[in-house]
């Protein structure tokens, strides 16, 4: 641990100009915070703090990051508050912590029970000020050092599972590859520790019987592009542990048939000699086609640019090399951080926290925690495509991406707008996969909207974020449709033309938000006529006598065959309604299940007493279910809605059950009288044009 001098001199060796009374004042606060905590390692809490701020001059970070990693944990495991910090730190390093604090907050509660609002708070943060996640990524990479000392191992996998699936990723979405290897290899030793001593094992065997032929072959690659009048620094290693895990996973192969595990960097001094170095070793040995790579005239998402080539050294022994200058191989091991360090009080790095922006967008469409954790995964880490507009902007995908996932990358208005794909000039499926280099031009028409079918092949999660909202929010407007033409049915009955102002008044005593939220609830049933009226104009249910002639939705059915206050319920599977012959099931203990005489069902109730039924007189408020088949066109809820209400029949629920580009199905439950009242509906819309099928369930 650093001793309280040994971080102000780190700090001052790269900053003179930093502020040593605000360190010194921010780490004698937090060992007096932390006190005597301790941590599963047995040391002073505060020595985490303190090492996570040593991470943190590494990278040679300004001093407000500095403060923040000292202060990081002050909020969320003491009783100090932000509006303390500001107090004593500055409202930067109070904005700085909060932004940390929120996503700590997130990391203790369970996967599903994630809170949107705080997610999207902290990637707001972390878009405004990227520091956020560099304090929380060393914060969660000096955890996992000391890993091992946790005893609960149900604890160890959590923590190691949660940093492979979003710390790591996030660490390469930045360019922090240092901080993503050492991630991705102390996770990989506690999720898959026999895997991990197998290839570790094997690793150390090769070293042992090869001797120095890593140093050998770097020995080699320099001589060869000295004499091709390229200077250079060549390093070599052996392919991280993870990585050759991840690769035998991948191609399905046991390590010994994994032939590239050595891997070579080239650093040169400028751009050109790396393309020079390139073609000195493309002369020199064999190259693997299709393993070349530019990411120097293409570089990924985080900024990272490299040349990258597989090559066939003696003895057909294949080894990758990569070949970079130095300023990019300094920005490339540290991404962001390295951007920050050296533009501190200049431009902040946009290009490269753009991708942040498309996650605030997934996360203000995404409906509820679970589906923000898919479309966020989504994003974050998945292995990257190149693809071209007609004008030549360049776009990254994941691999598998689609003309539809392109498009909603372009802006999410393109993606809403999307009919037709040309790829290099020809029309194309929008479900067509696209390549590296591909050109791709939307055909778009204003009238169009996002089809839920799109959600079978588009891999992105911004693109699935925005096609699940506009399905929502069509859905939405369809059922408030129904609820406005039911809502003026209910009107009519009332006396007098109803202002604006009584339906105003009407949504504020139902506590809803707006007009169009009454719409929709009376639209799903969740408002029946007696709520809405009397919401209208109240006390008007009890002056007309006219109501009792209206279907209620309390029900009142008898049934014959029971024995004189025996309970019942009608069975939810198949919805007898008057009409239907009938048989009840009766259990020891539970009431008697009625159900129509073809219920399969009934195949269950073997161990049950069997009663023959039938319909009394009273029957008002059965319930039949069916299902319909929509034409995909505007207005087709409101005919079919119309036809429920010709029929004098109330909607208790209605819901979508699929839907595509031209048809829409619908699950329905219906108030009816009787069988014959239930035939008539379905006949109704079977001859609506409207209707392409309709059946009872």
């Amino acid at each position: 641990m650093f001793r309280q001098y040994e971080l102000v001199e780190r700090v001052k060796a790269y900053d003179p100009n930093a502020d040593e009374a605000l360190l010194n004042r921010a780490y004698v606060y937090t060992v007096q915070k932390h006190g005597s905590q301790k941590r599963a390692s047995g040391d002073p809490y505060f020595s985490h703090p303190v090492e996570v701020a040593g991470l943190m001059t590494e990278l040679k970070l300004d001093q407000e990051t500095i403060v923040t990693a000292l202060l990081h944990d002050t909020v969320e495991d003491t009783l100090a508050t932000i509006e303390e910090i500001e107090r004593l730190f500055g409202p930067e390093v109070a904005r700085l912590v909060d932004g940390v604090t929120k996503l700590s907050k997130i990391e203790a509660m369970g996967e599903n029970e994630r809170a949107a609002e705080n997610l999207r708070k902290f990637f707001l943060a972390m878009s405004e000020d990227i520091r956020v996640l560099l304090v929380k990524l060393a914060d969660r990479l000096h955890n996992m050092r000391t890993l091992h000392f946790i005893k609960s191992a149900e604890k160890r996998l959590r923590i190691a599972r949660e940093t492979m699936d979003i710390y790591a990723p996030l660490a390469e979405r930045v360019g922090m590859y240092e901080y993503m290897r050492e991630m991705q290899l102390l996770a990989f030793e506690q999720l898959e520790p026999e895997a991990y001593k197998l290839i570790t094992n094997r690793l150390s065997q090769i070293r042992s019987s090869e001797g120095g032929q890593v140093d050998s072959i770097a020995l080699a690659i320099k001589q060869a592009l000295a004499e091709g009048g390229v200077k250079v620094e060549v390093s070599g290693r052996e392919k991280h542990p993870f990585s050759i895990w991840k690769k035998m996973g991948e191609r399905h192969v046991s390590f010994e048939q994994i032939t590239d595990i050595m891997a070579f960097r080239v650093l040169t001094d400028s751009e050109d000699e790396c393309y020079r170095a390139l073609g000195v070793l493309h002369r020199t040995w064999h190259v693997l086609p299709g393993r070349f790579k530019d990411y120097i005239s293409t570089p990924k998402a985080n900024g990272y640019r490299s040349l990258h080539s597989s090559l066939i050294y003696e003895n057909s022994m294949r080894m990758e090399v990569q070949i970079r200058t130095h300023e990019m191989h300094r920005l490339n091991e540290f991404g962001l951080a390295a951007h920050w360090a050296y533009k501190q009080g200049s431009v902040r790095p946009d290009g490269q926290v753009g991708w942040l922006r498309d996650l605030i967008e997934i996360v203000d469409a995404s409906h509820d925690a679970e589906e923000l954790l898919e479309h966020t995964r989504m994003a974050i880490y998945q292995d990257r495509i190149f693809a071209f507009t007609p004008k030549g902007a360049l776009h990254q995908l994941p691999k598998g991406a689609t003309p539809i996932d392109f498009a909603y990358a372009v802006h999410t208005d393109l993606g809403s707008m999307a009919v037709g794909a040309k790829i290099n000039g020809r029309h194309m499926p929008l479900r067509t996969s696209l390549n590296n280099g591909d050109v791709v031009e939307i055909i778009k028409s204003r009238k169009a909207s996002p089809q839920l079918g799109w959600l079978s092949f588009v891999v992105t999660g911004k693109a699935r974020a925005a096609i699940r909202r506009a399905v929502r929010m069509k859905e939405r407007e369809e059922i408030a449709a129904i609820g406005r033409k039911l809502f003026d049915e209910i009107a009519a009955r009332l006396p007098g033309k109803l202002s604006k102002k009584a339906i105003k008044d009407a949504f504020k005593r139902l506590k809803l938000e707006d007009e169009e939220e009454m719409m929709v609830r009376i639209g799903t049933a969740k408002l029946d006529d007696r709520q809405v009226m009397e919401a209208l104009v109240p006390g008007s249910t009890a002056n007309l006598p006219e109501l009792e002639d209206w279907p209620k939705q309390e029900r009142a059915i008898s049934i014959k065959g029971l024995t004189a206050g025996m309970g019942f319920h009608l069975g939810e599977c198949c919805h007898p309604v008057p009409g239907d012959r009938i048989v009840g099931l009766r259990r020891k203990g539970q009431g008697v299940e009625v159900h129509t005489i073809d219920c399969l069902s009934l195949a269950d109730g073997v161990d049950a007493d069997w009663l023959d039924l039938s319909w009394g007189e009273t029957t008002t408020g059965a319930i039949g279910r069916i299902r319909a088949v929509l034409h995909n066109r505007p207005g087709t809820l409101a005919e079919v809605t119309g036809i429920f209400a010709g029929n004098r029949a109330n909607i208790i629920h209605l819901q979508m059950a699929g839907r595509d580009e031209l048809f829409g199905t619908y699950e329905v439950d219906l108030e009816v009288t009787d069988l014959a009242h239930l035939a008539r509906i379905i006949s109704a819309l079977r001859a609506s044009d409207a209707v392409a099928e309709a059946e009872r369930l």
